[in-house]
């Protein structure tokens, strides 16, 4: 595999909307959706009200890159090799004693013999993920949360830097084609697309899919779900298969495919795919189509260590600088680091440190992983990105830094593999 990536040698640039393209204002729309999902539980289930309140102890317990047994309801951290780091039945962690009596050192049972856990999705406790789930209901304008979305949008969402309309411009005029992948209906779809690129931003991509229905549009071989169009956001026609660029519902990636070879002249037209959600996005558009992949890590805003021996100088990297902001969800007083952990070795007087599942799985299936498009939105397009792979350290696919917790503890030299 080469060691480096570019989008110049990409004939397809592909993106997911939410987290990816947009841009939340996390802490006000993780309120807004833990609210919404409370006042539900206690107004039509009966819940009891306590829920409604929220601690600053509840919230550090919100930590994403976790698993969720659904057979006893615990909730558990994984190191690279699918051994349990920490866990809690509920909200109530387990003590080292327990955790050990209960898997002692093993392999969690969900996880196979290749190291991937059953269809490699455990379930993320990860807040930002429910918004997607629970955006059916946006073309009924029923619920709580997307009838604040939309009352509200300038206290939820970013609009784009003029860079990045800029630099979606720039990719066509390059001759790429441009797509977006969306699981949001085409009512959110164009309200967020509107708010965040202009009213014309449809016109930035060839094609748009909405209610793709990831990762199902990746990975349901060889029943795939067939292509609608669309009128008045409602789906009508059902396509046998894609014969042109345009807006069009659910659908499948092996009849996109079919369409870019046509659109490119190319038997195997080169394919990134710009995704935030390890689940529905990077895995599945890694593993089943063997697209390369861009994940958008928003835990990496903010971090102010550079790598120490990789740090290129500002002027390579465009103009785009870093906000000083808090790191999200990366580092928890119960769970700890999203990215690494430590573990009590036989024979040893110190902990040893050792990779998360996360971060196992970022550096495996993703080409390259940044906090935000505009993070590269003033590179030229022939910049060469270095690629996750075997032949590069670890944390080499981070662009333009690599976290705190990894940087300070110089990664590769100091944590031990525990995959066998």
């Amino acid at each position: 595999m080469a060691q480096h990536f570019s989008l110049a040698a990409c004939d397809v640039i592909g993106f997911d909307l939410d987290h990816t393209l947009c841009r939340y204002n996390l802490p006000e729309s993780a309120r807004l959706i833990y609210n919404s999902f409370a006042q539900f539980l206690v107004k039509e289930k009966g819940y009891e009200e306590e829920l409604l309140t929220l601690t600053p102890e509840d919230w550090d317990f919100c930590c994403k890159g976790l698993a969720l047994d659904l057979e006893d309801g615990t909730f558990i951290k994984l190191a690279a090799d699918g051994t349990v780091l920490r866990a809690s039945h509920g909200t109530k962690m387990m003590t080292p004693e327990a955790l050990t009596e209960a898997y002692s050192k093993k392999e969690w049972r969900h996880c196979v013999s290749d190291k991937h856990c059953a269809s490699d999705k455990p379930c993320a406790s990860d807040k930002r993920s429910v918004s997607n789930a629970d955006i059916p209901c946006c073309s009924e304008n029923c619920g709580f949360f997307f009838p604040e979305i939309k009352r509200n949008l300038g206290k939820y969402v970013h609009r784009c830097p003029e860079s990045v309309r800029k630099w979606l411009r720039q990719l066509k005029d390059a001759g790429k084609i441009t797509m977006l992948i969306t699981s949001s209906h085409s009512d959110y779809c164009k309200l967020l697309g509107s708010y965040i690129l202009g009213k014309d931003f449809a016109d930035l991509f060839d094609i748009v899919i909405t209610n793709a229905l990831k990762p199902g549009f990746f990975s349901h071989f060889p029943s795939q779900r067939p292509f609608h169009t669309l009128e008045n956001d409602e789906e009508k026609d059902e396509l046998p298969c894609l014969d042109k660029p345009g807006w069009y519902s659910q659908g499948n990636a092996a009849h996109l495919y079919e369409l870019l070879k046509k659109m490119t002249c190319k038997p195997e037209p080169k394919v990134v795919y710009f995704g935030d959600s390890m689940h529905s996005d990077i895995f599945p558009a890694h593993h089943y189509t063997n697209w390369e992949t861009v994940l958008i890590l928003e835990e990496l805003r903010g971090q102010e260590m550079e790598k120490p021996e990789e740090a290129e100088p500002l002027e390579k990297r465009g103009k785009y600088e870093m906000p000083k902001v808090k790191p999200l969800n990366s580092l928890s007083n119960k769970w700890g680091s999203y990215f690494i952990d430590s573990v009590s070795r036989r024979g040893t007087a110190e902990d040893s440190l050792v990779y998360t599942w996360s971060s196992k799985r970022i550096s495996t299936y993703s080409t390259i992983a940044i906090p935000s498009i505009e993070s590269i939105a003033e590179l030229p397009l022939d910049y060469k990105f270095t690629r996750f792979s075997a032949n590069n350290s670890k944390t080499a696919g981070y662009y333009p830094l690599v976290h705190y917790t990894l940087v300070s503890e110089d990664t590769d030299s100091k944590i031990i593999s525990t995959e066998k």
